[in-house]
């Protein structure tokens, strides 16, 4: 029993040195609530930096590509005519375009987002998330809308005014 209770005791005396020598009761728990704070923060702000946008480029001249269409996937008829675009996309694959429109009829119309359509690299046809612009006759408006997540980049965006 003296030989338990010696072994025990020096075992205790030894942590109580331990503890004195690096002050662990009151800076380990400092420690690990700054560790755990700067921890979230660099999760946080790496989050942002992949949520930023990137211009991935400016069109201005409408481009061939010839994706086959089995479905005939199209937009709606419209009176609206893309101008130009602007691509965008981020890390996380969001992808958006600035698109300039002009409504090529003389009253007024009403731009939703089943007007337009984009082409992606694979060849997936997709039409913007919804979105209604008011449009006056012979207006020009850019606009900013999302076509959700992909993995595969924009190429063209355009709409159906024959």
């Amino acid at each position: 029993m003296h030989v338990r209770f010696s072994v025990h005791y020096r075992i205790r005396a030894h942590n109580k040195q331990i503890k004195k020598i690096f002050n662990i009761s009151g800076d380990t728990v400092i420690f690990k609530f700054i560790f755990t704070a700067l921890l979230c923060f660099s999760f946080s702000t790496l989050a942002d930096e992949s949520a930023v946008l990137n211009v991935d480029r400016s069109v201005t001249a409408n481009i061939q590509l010839s994706f086959p269409n089995e479905n005939n996937i199209e937009p709606k008829e419209s009176d609206f005519e893309v101008v130009n675009y602007v691509l965008m996309s981020n890390e996380i694959g969001e992808r958006f375009a600035v698109i300039t429109l002009f409504n090529t009829s003389s009253g007024n119309r009403v731009l939703e987002h089943k007007h337009i359509m984009a082409l992606f690299a694979d060849g997936f046809r997709r039409s913007p998330s919804e979105i209604k612009l008011n449009f006056s006759g012979n207006e020009t408006q850019s606009t900013t809308i999302s076509f959700g997540e992909s993995k595969f980049p924009i190429l063209t965006v355009y709409s159906n005014n024959e």
